[in-house]
């Protein structure tokens, strides 16, 4: 699984990096979020989707 923040969509909720800290930093400038990187490990799969689904603004994407 792949995962990325689109940042045109991030409004810095930190909701990501508070469920998947392992997955998603936050950007010292503005608050946003990033992933730590583009591969997510299999036993972290999950978080990932808690992650997305938990963003209101729906800027995780995950393929």
């Amino acid at each position: 699984m792949k995962v990325r923040v689109d940042p045109e969509l991030c409004q810095g909720h930190t909701l990501c990096a508070m469920t998947a800290p392992e997955l998603f930093g936050l950007r010292d400038e503005d608050g946003h979020a990033y992933a730590h990187s583009a591969e997510v490990p299999p036993e972290l799969e999950d978080k990932a989707r808690e992650a997305a689904r938990s963003c209101p603004e729906q800027a995780i994407v995950l393929s």
